[in-house]
């Protein structure tokens, strides 16, 4: 830039080039308060090196407790709780996607164009998104009992509102041209989503479903551990009676059965897409 356009810069925007003190204040101000907040909460939250270290030592017997992994002769019953853990992501993830649909449908713009009722029902998603499925499987298991069946109602409620969110966002960013086309040619209302939206929305919404699926699975795990079942309630029963290598030996075999899955799903989100 050559002094005449440097000149010319300045009269343009003179704070752009060279901020002037008042603003160079007030942005070591902000960042001085911004530091100061992390190290109080740091505090607050006693994260400091001597709690880091003191951690170590019962680490350690952990390991040391934890090596050679054994199933302890459970691994049928080990097996069934992995089957019973994907069981429930997959029926959660199912019923979600079954109420969420037509939800998504009434929250796009694009379909009901009444703006008041727009807004209420998706501040309405929002408020429900807010709870999370473990908050709903605490609630669901003191109703009715351990077992299974809170877990996935757990996790249907808590994908609901976010997929029936992202069901309404692809509908309002679809094309209408196809949609007019169809309408044009004198169809039903429901022909026209079924000719003229549908093949848009629904490789997009398939996607969106076989991730929830997979985040599922992994949710499934921590809901076990508040009495859901599966294989999280394998994993607190060991880790009530300090069985580590069992603990190690489950968790390992969890992540290969995640980790399958990803790949599964990433495949068939691949050929979606």
């Amino acid at each position: 830039m050559n002094p005449g356009q440097l000149a010319r810069a300045r009269q343009v925007a003179p704070d752009a080039l060279q901020p002037n003190w008042r603003r160079r204040l007030i942005n070591w101000a902000l960042a001085v308060a911004a530091a100061a907040a992390f190290v109080a909460m740091c505090v607050d939250l006693q994260l400091a090196p001597a709690s880091v270290l003191s951690g170590f030592g019962k680490l350690a017997v952990f390991l040391a407790n934890s090596m050679p992994p054994s199933d302890g002769g459970d691994l049928p019953r080990i097996l069934t709780a992995l089957a019973e853990t994907f069981a429930m992501a997959l029926a959660g993830t199912v019923i979600a996607t079954l109420v969420a649909l037509p939800l998504g449908v009434i929250g796009a713009k694009t379909v009901v164009g009444q703006p008041v009722l727009h807004f209420v029902f998706r501040r309405s998603l929002d408020w429900f998104r807010g709870v999370p499925s473990l908050v709903w499987a605490l609630i669901l298991v003191s109703a009715f009992g351990l077992g299974p069946f809170g877990g996935v109602i757990a996790l249907a409620l808590a994908d609901i509102p976010s997929l029936a969110k992202l069901f309404s966002e692809a509908i309002e960013n679809a094309d209408e041209k196809p949609l007019d086309g169809v309408r044009a040619a004198g169809v039903s209302p429901l022909m026209a989503l079924r000719y003229g939206l549908a093949p848009q929305v629904v490789p997009v919404m398939a996607s969106q479903v076989l991730f929830f699926l997979e985040s599922n699975f992994r949710n499934a795990a921590v809901l076990g551990i508040v009495g859901a079942g599966g294989i999280g309630f394998e994993l607190e029963e060991r880790i009530r009676i300090f069985a580590f290598d069992q603990v190690v030996f489950i968790i390992g075999l969890y992540m290969i059965c995640v980790a399958a899955l990803d790949m599964v799903s990433q495949s068939l989100r691949q050929r979606l897409a």
